[in-house]
């Protein structure tokens, strides 16, 4: 059964439209612009990942109303205990469909602060109604994809296996989350439902559970190897570490005599260093050299450079519950705000909002993303108007004498898709690209500083929008 997503919004968005609708706003063709950002790099890098936006049109592109929103709709009371929505603006959500413009920011591609992942035009309702289900979408994928990109970095190559799935935030949040991580970079994820879903590697060994069913490990092993001959990984560490990799390497013995091999040994607790190198030096001596050391345990970025730099010989990490829930930082701080709007006939009027902390204050206009790239890599970002396109950076500079693309391209027009939809494997490599173009190495998780300016144009209308608000105190002159 599908289930309508139209009411996974906040409140506050519907009564803002049933206020433009009663203002006339929804009906006489003014039009608005918004822009989806975040203000700060996560993980205090100077990066991210953009990812999300698979889900933020599949959400638009079927955004309805059924009967059921509606008759929820008609229940709700105002704390005067009047009806929340005349019935006229019910009958007008029932004929709702999603009609803006919407022009985004490939996944995959690496961003920074202010730069505009989604533009919206359209309908004033339409760009307003959406607003939290997109900001729940894309701020959640990126900020994992982005710690999947860190953690990725971090092994230097190895493959990390996502195994977040019993510890992520719900349904819901395990999907996106495994979606997310493959994306920034992890090379499979132990969850069926988002193998299944999305085409990602799926991966696994076996639980504790399996070898205390058994008489003792030994005879756990073998019945492991005789189910799994081609992919018989041994969890080790049930009872004594070292005692279980024995055992392992006597199995690896009776599958290579059936014409098999040892997959791996997997460590789940204990020293990690010293365990692996142990079991490195007992299998190398017993000649399983291509058999893996998988290790997993609370792992994120740093457990993974700490234990690279202390000598671990582990060639496989199983990354869960400190990836799928973006453990040091549970949220990015992505926002949505409005940026021009247009009445009927008139012209475009840029909207800005002001604050005293500056890194809040907003910018105007119809905005995109002209990313100049050198011989070496891309050079700097320019947030510019759609308007009037690249004019020149601040303080009089020309712009690079490079080639140049945009970031922003059209996604959806109308309600339909107008971009076939993305491949998720190459969402990821453009990922692994952009992270080694930016400087997001083992060494240096956070990536380099990249320079991202306004345009001049921009800048300018930016600084007389501040001075005219702040003289008018948000008054019209």
């Amino acid at each position: 059964m599908t289930h309508s997503l139209a009411l996974l919004t906040d409140l506050y968005q519907l009564t803002m439209a049933y206020g433009y609708w009663r203002q006339g706003l929804a009906t006489d063709g003014t039009e608005s612009v918004f822009h989806l950002f975040f203000r700060r790099a996560p993980f205090k890098g100077h990066y991210a990942i953009c990812a999300g936006l698979e889900s933020a049109l599949d959400y638009l592109a079927g955004l309805r109303f059924t009967d059921d929103d509606l008759a929820y709709l008609a229940e709700l009371r105002s704390p005067s205990g009047s009806v929340l929505f005349d019935a006229g603006f019910l009958e007008y959500l029932r004929g709702f469909r999603f009609t803006a413009a919407v022009d985004a920011i490939a996944e995959g591609e690496v961003v920074f602060p202010h730069e505009p992942l989604m533009r919206l035009q359209g309908n004033l309702v339409d760009c307003q109604l959406v607003e939290t289900a997109l900001l729940n979408m894309v701020n959640f994928q990126t900020l994992v994809a982005t710690k999947g990109a860190r953690v990725a970095a971090a092994a230097g190559g190895d493959p990390v296996l996502e195994f977040g799935l019993r510890r992520a935030q719900g349904v819901d949040g395990a999907l996106a989350a495994s979606r997310a991580a493959y994306l920034g970079g992890c090379a499979a994820t132990s969850n069926v439902l988002a193998g299944k879903q999305f085409g990602i590697p799926v991966r696994g060994t076996h639980a504790h559970a399996w070898v205390m069913v058994f008489g003792d490990e030994l005879e756990a092993f073998r019945a492991y190897a005789a189910a799994m001959p081609g992919n018989c990984t041994l969890l080790v560490d049930t009872y004594d570490t070292l005692r279980g990799v024995e055992h392992a390497i006597e199995v690896g013995r009776e599958l290579r005599a059936r014409g098999h091999d040892l997959a791996g040994v997997r460590l789940d607790s204990g020293d990690l260093t010293a365990l692996s190198s142990a079991a490195r030096a007992m299998l190398d001596e017993a000649g399983f050299h291509r058999t893996a050391i998988v290790a997993s345990n609370d792992l994120d970025e740093a457990g993974i450079a700490a234990l690279r730099a202390g000598g671990s010989r582990i060639s496989i990490w199983g990354v869960g519950t400190r990836l799928v829930t973006s453990h040091d930082q549970p949220a990015l701080g992505g926002v949505y705000k409005l940026a021009a709007i247009r009445r009927p006939g008139g012209e475009w009027q840029d909207r800005i909002k002001l604050s005293n902390d500056l890194i809040k204050v907003s910018n105007p206009g119809l905005q995109s993303v002209c990313r100049f790239e050198g011989p070496d890599g891309p050079i700097t970002d320019v947030i510019y108007d759609t308007r009037l396109g690249c004019t020149g950076l601040p303080d009089g500079q020309p712009l690079p004498n490079a080639p140049s693309r945009d970031l922003l391209t059209p996604v959806l027009r109308n309600g339909a898709r107008v971009a076939a939809p993305a491949n998720l494997g190459a969402a990821r490599e453009r990922a692994i690209t952009g992270c080694a173009q930016f400087g997001v190495t083992a060494e240096n998780l956070g990536g380099r500083p990249y320079p991202v300016v306004l345009d001049r144009t921009v800048a300018d209308q930016k600084a007389a929008l501040v001075a005219h608000w702040r003289t008018t105190s948000g008054k019209e002159s």
